[in-house]
């Protein structure tokens, strides 16, 4: 004995259920909508924290330079800002002390990359306090 089960063409079983093609559009939409929203929040977000590293570490290279001057009267021959500066050099800043002498320094993180807000391309910490641009301060 054997059954054969027809369906018409205008039979739904109240157990089927599922989204229909109009839902998931929205749905895509809504997802769409908030994500155009959160995604430029999001790399304003990073490009400060990366900043705020960058500043971190030229601020410690500045304290490492003036424990060289208190022990040497001098900022030259100052290896451990220079042995610093090396190991936190990464894929976005490159750090550097421009010229230090026996009554001054510059410490510098320099960005090649486009992610940096314009005119904080270069962030520079000097000997005498001035921090240089200042609005990315």
């Amino acid at each position: 004995m054997s059954y054969v089960f027809e369906r018409r063409a205008g039979d739904v079983s109240k157990h089927q259920r599922g989204f229909t093609l109009i839902e998931l559009l929205i749905a895509v939409v809504i997802i769409g909508i908030i994500a155009s929203i959160a995604y430029p929040s999001y790399t304003r977000y990073v490009e400060r924290s990366q900043r705020a590293e960058a500043k971190a570490v030229l601020m410690e290279t500045a304290s490492i330079l003036e424990r060289c001057y208190t022990n040497n009267y001098s900022y030259e021959n100052c290896t451990a800002a220079e042995q610093y500066l090396d190991s936190q050099s990464n894929d976005l800043y490159m750090f550097d002390t421009i010229g230090p002498s026996a009554g001054s320094y510059t410490v510098s993180a320099t960005s090649e990359k486009s992610r940096v807000k314009t005119g904080c391309e270069t962030l520079e910490l000097h000997s005498n306090g001035d921090r240089t641009p200042r609005d990315c301060w």
